[in-house]
């Protein structure tokens, strides 16, 4: 009896609480929808241009510099210039475990329990997301693609979930889609 009293107690102050609860609540910023300021610099390392109206090389060619550096494509909209892919990959930092031991060693001298090493960064999910479409005038063709990731710590547990920003990799990409598409338009 005591036991549903207080389980009627609790469900009782639940209920309180959400119904005291008002929607004005704190408003967005006028801000909200404001781009960022290094948006313009994002989008512009993510975009190359190709002198080509013929989108289904380019989407081909794309297919294969994924596939080349380690993806698998898992979604292919060729109408619409659409190409996704993934793939695994380890995502341990020598520095990042240095500092868990190192954490987890200084706690047990001091008599604690430390759990730093489970926290460590132990495999990524890298998805690479690609669209090809055409130029306003029609006479080339616009390839943008955004890389991004999720981290699983040793214990399993997802530590982040970012867009890669390293300009070496977009580099890299648009190196080899450069030369993807050279060699689609010479034939070899």
């Amino acid at each position: 009896m005591y036991r549903t009293l207080k389980i009627a107690f609790v469900a009782f102050l639940c209920v309180g609480v959400v119904g005291c609860a008002t929607s004005s609540g704190p408003r967005p910023r006028k801000s909200f929808l404001m781009l960022k300021d290094d948006y313009l610099q994002r989008r512009q390392l993510q975009t190359r241009q190709y002198d080509t109206k013929d989108a289904t090389k380019i989407v081909m060619a794309v297919a294969g510099v994924l596939q080349d550096l380690g993806f698998t494509l898992d979604e292919s909209e060729s109408d619409l210039g659409l190409i996704v892919g993934s793939r695994d990959a380890d995502a341990t930092d020598k520095g990042q475990v240095a500092a868990a031991v190192t954490t987890d060693i200084i706690i047990a001298i001091l008599g604690g329990t430390s759990n730093a090493t489970s926290q460590v960064d132990a495999v990524q999910h890298v998805k690479a997301s690609v669209i090809a479409k055409p130029s306003l005038d029609g006479n080339k063709m616009l390839v943008r693609v955004t890389f991004q990731r999720i981290v699983w710590n040793a214990s399993n547990q997802i530590s982040r979930v970012e867009t890669i920003n390293d300009p070496q990799i977009y580099q890299k990409f648009f190196e080899s889609l450069s030369k993807a598409v050279f060699l689609e338009a010479q034939q070899i």
